[in-house]
């Protein structure tokens, strides 16, 4: 089932937010400041967290900005939730991080649809049998590489890594997020083994021309797209 963290001082709120989404089919765990929900994120790994920006103490907006400079929780989405609706504030909400931002009132049929659309963005096609990106197909049932057709031999780490970059197209990924998400973050692993393994990855896509699809993005890492 999927989890959501709800974060907001208000208990009311937080009650009306549970209700709304154990209907929609949501498990829900709850934290009324930043540092409870710290706490929860060291016991629960939630699929996405409903952020309230006003919170005592430390801001929702802080804690965002700390939640995504973390290994651990800078792939988990968050929508930011405020009463402070101007466009700039939704702009600020944005920058820091956040996927989406929900102003204060909004209708539990808006919210629910607004956690769908995030999820989705967040793990498109992760289950998908079959996935292609200018030619290349992956299938995720045999565990076989193509291109155009043809055949390509790529080793497990290989396979792992192309899996996670076309699930995740058009998006850069820096070498310590690609080492959590393809080899874990239990395995310690220098990041400049990414590099051998993305080398590896495009000598054998180099044949079909489909090693233009592994792009370099100077300062940040890698990411894999059909445009250029």
């Amino acid at each position: 089932m999927t989890t959501i963290l709800v974060v907001d001082d208000e208990p009311d709120i937080r009650e009306v937010i549970r209700f709304t989404l154990e209907n929609a089919g949501f498990d829900v765990i709850e934290a009324g400041h930043a540092d409870e929900a710290r706490k929860q994120l060291t016991l629960e790994n939630p699929d996405l967290i409903l952020l309230d920006w006003m919170l005592p103490g430390r801001s929702g907006l802080d804690l965002a900005q700390q939640l995504k400079q973390s290994p651990k929780t800078r792939a988990v989405p968050i929508i930011m939730v405020s009463a402070r609706g101007e466009e700039e504030d939704r702009i600020k909400g944005l920058d820091t991080g956040a996927d989406d931002y929900i102003s204060k009132p909004f209708s539990p049929r808006e919210m629910v649809a607004r956690i769908n659309a995030v999820l989705r963005r967040a793990r498109p096609d992760e289950c998908a049998e079959e996935i292609e990106i200018g030619g290349l197909r992956i299938d995720n049932v045999s565990h076989r590489v193509s291109a155009e057709g043809t055949p390509v031999e790529v080793a497990p780490t290989e396979y792992r890594l192309l899996h996670f970059l076309m699930t995740h197209t058009d998006r850069a990924f820096s070498r310590s997020q690609l080492l959590d998400q393809v080899w874990g973050d239990q395995v310690y692993v220098e990041e400049r083994t990414v590099d051998v393994h993305v080398r590896r990855l495009r000598k054998a896509l180099e044949p079909t021309g489909h090693d233009r699809l592994l792009q370099t993005v100077r300062g940040v890492g890698y990411r894999l797209s059909d445009k250029t």
